[in-house]
């Protein structure tokens, strides 16, 4: 459910309890997203349109009770004797009253993580000796994640990760066609296999073996969700066999199919048949949202879009000890 359709229905139990005379109290509720991080993404829309997507936009909102959590527990379960200054230095970013140099910049300082210069270090650090991953554990694989703003530059990390393993690729090519006959003049095949929608695989997919990837579809939950990691184990030439590395089925050995898949975010309609998965060495910062690993690299080639978007690429580990951020020009600003 979208996040206004989440206030529309609130609103609406609201009224039906106000008008029947009912009260209602007492009861906790655990409301999805954290203001402190990432905001609802209105396609298209202002800064004002994205505020009143936001719960706290709602009516409901001063009748509720805020319970607050004082623990950053990712850095008290880490044990390490910077834990409570990094986390510290979390709520500030979180907050926006972290140390605003000039124009919206802030200073990464080191108590976040270790800055480095090239995509090159930062794939060595986060991913090293990844040539030979056929050797590597799984619990390996999901413990560690590069971070990025846009799917493009997460696509371009993932390409470049991929060819540092040694395996041969396999090359799966997508099925597209519209979904009115009567669009197949306006928009020719060769056209639906150029585009490459947010959430949706490529026309031409590239894996090999043993790469993790995420899964773009729920298949079978709650073991096959989307945003399930999953490691490939064998190809064929309509399923893929792959090791579930997250969730209630960690471990477990699934096939994935081609499914048919929708855009939704486009002036016409099509449909793609293809895997619903993508390579996951590199993920966006909203993917990243709730997940905790224990090697992470953040990408700020791309400027994040708000404070909050930065907080949640800082704050996936619990230690700042086994963190790099990327930022290619000299000094520590983004």
């Amino acid at each position: 459910m979208s996040h206004k359709s989440h206030i529309n229905a609130v609103n609406t139990t609201l009224k039906d309890l106000r008008s029947s005379d009912a009260v209602m109290g007492g009861i906790s509720f655990v409301f999805t997203g954290d203001f402190r991080q990432t905001l609802p993404v209105v396609p298209k829309g202002t800064r004002a349109d994205i505020v009143n997507a936001c719960l706290k936009a709602s009516e409901v909102w001063p009748y509720i009770k805020k319970l607050h959590l004082s623990v950053n527990m990712r850095a008290y379960l880490s044990v390490n004797s910077c834990s409570e200054v990094f986390a510290q230095y979390l709520l500030q970013i979180g907050n926006g009253s972290a140390t605003i140099t000039r124009n919206g910049y802030v200073t990464m300082s080191d108590i976040v993580g270790t800055c480095v210069r090239s995509i090159d270090e930062l794939i060595d650090n986060v991913y090293p000796n990844i040539a030979n991953i056929q050797i590597i554990n799984s619990n390996w694989l999901c413990e560690r994640a590069i971070v990025t703003s846009k799917n493009s530059a997460a696509e371009d990390i993932n390409e470049a990760v991929l060819s540092r393993i040694s395996t041969e690729y396999k090359l799966y090519k997508s099925v597209n066609s519209v979904t009115d006959p009567n669009d197949m003049v306006h928009y020719p095949v060769e056209f639906l296999n150029s585009l490459n929608p947010a959430g949706m695989p490529p026309h031409e997919l590239k894996l090999k073996a043993g790469t993790p990837v995420i899964l773009l579809r729920n298949l079978k939950p709650p073991e096959l969700c989307n945003g399930t990691r999953l490691q490939i184990i064998r190809f064929f030439p309509n399923l893929i066999k792959a090791r579930i590395l997250t969730g209630p089925a960690t471990g477990e050995i699934t096939m994935i199919p081609r499914v048919p898949m929708i855009p939704t975010d486009l002036p016409f309609t099509f449909k793609r048949v293809q895997f619903p998965v993508k390579t996951c060495f590199a993920i966006t910062i909203n993917k990243s949202q709730g997940q905790t690993f224990n090697v992470v690299g953040i990408d700020l080639r791309n400027e994040v879009f708000t404070h909050g978007q930065l907080y949640v690429a800082l704050s996936r580990i619990g230690s700042s000890q086994n963190q790099t951020f990327l930022i290619p020009v000299n000094g520590n600003e983004t």
